[in-house]
């Protein structure tokens, strides 16, 4: 049998350059990852709702907005909102349309680059019921997170090491991003937008216009990125509800819909 000059036939060099290959990928999705979870953050993961066998049309992280910006009805107004959204019929409908009908959420509280809470872990919802319970979950939950500055860099990182650690396979991973302010804590957000876009990941903002007039075009510039990637406008917290339940149909349906 014909070996090269490395000692190695045919099928050995074959089986070599395949498992280098693999190496390869492994490593460099090892370095990526490093790099997501290289934040002080904690990492607050509980046990998955979901098996390794499971498939799902999206994986969604919904980072809440709990900065010092937040005031204690303002909280309460994004958590009843999205509570509000699992229940209608236009979100469910639009999960149990996908491919697979279904989709697995987790709720992550933010704020400074040192606190970034898992709520509500992963979760699967298929319909009704479990739309239901995880509403019910969503109303209930109260704020975990400490008050500090707004860390949208590190919340970034947080969602992105979340979604490059799934126990599932997700179609496609978005991370949902409702702030009231632009970034100030952990440096600036666009590096690390690049990175977790170019690995495939969606970031998708909802823009709270409380203050900051033009922070929808900030989001634009320095926040949302990767495939099909938008920013919805809630003009006021009042106007939070309505507006996330039209980003979370969009959302579970696809890209190219706005």
């Amino acid at each position: 049998m014909h070996k090269d000059k490395s000692g190695l036939n045919a099928h050995d060099h074959h089986l070599w350059s395949h498992t280098r290959y693999w190496f390869r990928s492994f490593f460099a999705g090892f370095v990526f990852l490093a790099i997501l979870v290289s934040s002080p953050s904690k990492t607050e993961f509980t046990t998955p709702a979901i098996g390794a066998q499971d498939i799902v049309d999206l994986a969604l992280v919904l980072a809440v907005d709990s900065s010092y910006s937040v005031d204690t009805t303002e909280y309460r107004l994004q958590m009843e909102g999205l509570a509000s959204a699992f229940l209608t019929r236009e979100v469910i409908d639009a999960i149990k349309n996908g491919p697979s009908g279904r989709i697995a959420v987790s709720v992550v509280q933010w704020s400074d680059l040192k606190s970034q809470v898992v709520v509500i872990p992963w979760t699967l919802i298929s319909g009704d019921k479990s739309a239901s319970e995880f509403s019910s979950r969503l109303a209930k939950t109260t704020r975990q997170t400490a008050s500090g500055g707004t860390s949208i860099t590190t919340m970034i990182k947080k969602g992105a090491a979340m979604l490059s650690n799934l126990p599932f396979y997700a179609e496609r991973k978005v991370i949902d991003i409702s702030a009231d302010g632009r970034n100030n804590n952990g440096g600036d957000p666009r590096p690390i937008r690049n990175l977790v876009a170019a690995s495939g990941i969606t970031i998708n903002g909802l823009a709270i216009i409380n203050e900051v007039i033009t922070l929808d075009k900030y989001f634009e510039i320095y926040i949302t990125g990767g495939p099909g990637n938008f920013v919805i406008v809630a003009n006021d917290y009042s106007a939070y509800a309505e507006a996330i339940k039209r980003k979370l149909i969009l959302e579970i349906l696809g890209p190219g819909l706005v």
